[in-house]
């Protein structure tokens, strides 16, 4: 089934050619790269963007052909699904498929696509294969142009599924949750938005917004700024032409700096170098750079594959990406690439049962090696040795998401290009004029911010709106400290309403397969309560607390790995022990043991764990 390859490619760049034995040594190294990162402020590194307040303007949306005009409605529904990205699109496309038609989809963008609908910077693409990452492929009929897919290809197939499967009658666009309260009497959900509508929904599901919503660096004088900024998730052509594919002929004579080389940056950074008069990248912790190894679509390999192929490609490429003793795989890429060099080494180590002792050294040892050869494909592209150095990383692989291009270290090639190591002369201020590090400044035009998105506040902070439920318990006050749930879904004094995302749920590569298998978990459950006439759902007191212990051994688990990675997304800057971040709190893991879970928990019928009223 693996599809196959037509790029051309230099071998050694996936043979790493060093044979590590100083463990300790490594270890020294990459300590001392991470202490240089430490102290910081954890989540408070960064400025929250928030719907209303003094950085509200960096929220607009670019896309928007206006305010919103349809008028204040008023409905009862079976179930309103808070979000249009991927998880609207699947809940909405599950609904259907059990009959329930009474629904309404809300967003506070003007259309489908979530991720792909705000994030259309130039260079934007998916990181994993499109043939796992794209939903209902097989039931669409749709063939991706490409294996890893642009931005604005993935945005288009948002909106054809929205029509293909008619979801575009049960959508209002431009529109904000503003509150959520549970009715007790008529056991609904009494949901307000910022455009005066009022929506009593059986069931809610609320949004996951992975990214979504937008965060700032924590630099003093972001607000002085007299250029022109804005952040890479509202990108401005009107002021640096082009679109998502480049040609960004605006900035020929303009000065730009981007604060940010994080997955967003890797596939910007490229276009900003082609067409600025000149480009600061002001970096704090490199990512590490893997080959693309894209390629077009073999449309006769894609015709000839088997019915049920995409979920058994998906779970493929689930289980060899998270699991170090499973070697078969239908996808071929960077993610599977470097497993499999891990369960190699692992073999060679103890064989077909290695000791834990073995296992482990194994893991770390051939990390490093496979840190070398992507240190030594650096020093291979990059001219400047002051450069390359900045562009080398120094920790565990999956202590950041790894990048994949074949343009970004290229890029600083240019003379325009510069590379500031924010690591070691740390960001002092933001001027009216630019950015100050140390006793120099930086003048610029253009500031793009590729700093991310909020994953370190709470669940309430993040929405923008507040949720009460039975007895008046507010949900901000339950999750002040960390989300409460069973299996990620539903929160006791809460009933009927469904969390999705990272929130107590698992760690995954591949998002998209988390948003399926999570929307078709929902729906079953809400097909369940309609069939069978039950009026609510909470887990018990029970069942909360055992999932809450779970997820907490689990986070245990991850500890010594969360401490000595560098700081960032995946252990909230280094502030393990905020459980506010839906990352650092806990989650169930590998992915496929999680969906398994799912699946027999759905095969029991039970609704085990679920305290049920009728």
């Amino acid at each position: 089934m693996t599809a196959p390859e037509k790029t051309t490619r230099d071998p050694h760049l996936w043979v790493p050619q060093r044979k590590v034995t100083d463990l300790e040594g490594f270890r020294e190294k990459y300590a001392a790269e991470r202490d240089k990162r430490l102290p910081n402020t954890g989540a408070d590194t960064y400025k929250a963007i928030d719907f209303e307040g003094d950085f509200a303007s960096f929220d607009a949306d670019p896309h928007s052909p206006g305010p919103r005009t349809t008028p204040a409605q008023a409905a009862d529904l079976d179930m309103l699904v808070i979000g249009a990205g991927f998880m609207g699109i699947s809940a909405g496309i599950e609904l259907k498929k059990i009959g329930v038609s009474n629904f309404k989809i809300l967003d506070v963008a003007a259309d489908f696509g979530g991720t792909w609908y705000w994030n259309r910077y130039p260079g934007v693409r998916c990181d994993v294969e499109s043939y796992v990452y794209l939903p209902y492929l097989e039931e669409s009929g749709y063939i991706p142009t490409e294996r890893y897919t642009r931005g604005s290809e993935i945005f288009a197939y948002c909106q054809s599924l929205a029509d293909q499967f008619g979801l575009y009658d049960h959508a209002l666009f431009q529109t904000r949750v503003t509150d959520m309260e549970w009715d007790e009497d008529s056991a609904r959900w009494i949901v307000r938005t910022d455009g005066g509508d009022e929506f009593r929904a059986r069931f809610v599901s609320t949004q996951s917004g992975l990214f979504s919503r937008p965060q700032l660096p924590g630099i003093p004088g972001v607000e002085k700024f007299a250029g022109h900024s804005f952040h890479t998730s509202r990108w401005d052509y009107d002021y640096t032409g082009g679109d998502s594919t480049g040609n960004l002929e605006k900035l020929r004579d303009k000065r730009v700096a981007i604060i940010g080389t994080g997955a967003t940056g890797v596939q910007a950074i490229p276009q900003l170098a082609e067409y600025a008069k000149s480009l600061v990248v002001f970096q704090r912790t490199p990512t590490q750079i893997a080959p693309r190894e894209n390629a077009e679509t073999d449309i006769e390999w894609f015709k000839s594959l088997p019915q049920g192929w995409q979920t058994t490609r998906r779970i493929s490429f689930d289980k060899c990406a998270m699991d170090r003793a499973t070697a078969e795989c239908d996808v071929d890429d960077g993610w599977i690439k470097f497993a499999k060099f891990q369960m190699q080494a692992i073999y060679e180590a103890g064989g077909m049962e290695p000791t834990v002792e073995q296992y482990m050294e194994a893991m770390e040892r051939s990390d490093y090696e496979w840190n070398e050869m992507l240190r030594d494909r650096v020093d291979s592209i990059v001219s400047d040795p002051e450069k390359a150095e900045k562009l080398k990383t120094y920790y565990r692989t999956m202590c950041k998401r790894p990048g994949f291009s074949d343009d970004f270290l290229p890029a600083f090639n240019k003379e325009s290009v510069d590379i500031v190591d924010t690591a070691t002369t740390p960001i002092d201020r933001i001027t009216e004029t630019g950015i100050v590090v140390g006793d120099r400044e930086y003048e610029v035009d253009l500031i793009v911010y590729a700093t991310g998105f909020q994953q370190g506040r709470t669940w309430t902070d993040k929405a923008g709106y507040d949720v009460t439920g039975r007895n008046g318990n507010r949900l901000s006050k339950k999750f002040a400290e960390g989300a409460s749930t069973l299996h990620g879904f539903l929160s006791q004094d809460f009933p009927n309403l469904f969390f999705l995302g990272f929130l107590q749920s698992t760690q995954v590569s591949n998002i998209a397969n988390l948003i399926d298998n999570q929307a078709r978990h929902m729906i079953y459950m809400v097909g369940k309560c309609l069939r069978d006439g039950v009026r609510a759902i909470e887990p018990t007191a029970e069942a909360e607390s055992g999932w809450n212990q779970t997820i907490a051994e689990h986070a245990e688990m991850r500890r010594d790995w969360n401490t000595t990675c560098t700081p960032g997304q995946y252990n909230n800057e280094g502030r393990v022990d905020d459980k506010r971040s839906t990352l650092v709190g806990g989650l169930y893991g590998p992915g496929y043991e999680y969906f398994d879970l799912l699946r027999q928990w759905r095969e029991d019928d039970r609704f085990e764990g679920i305290a049920v009223t009728r």
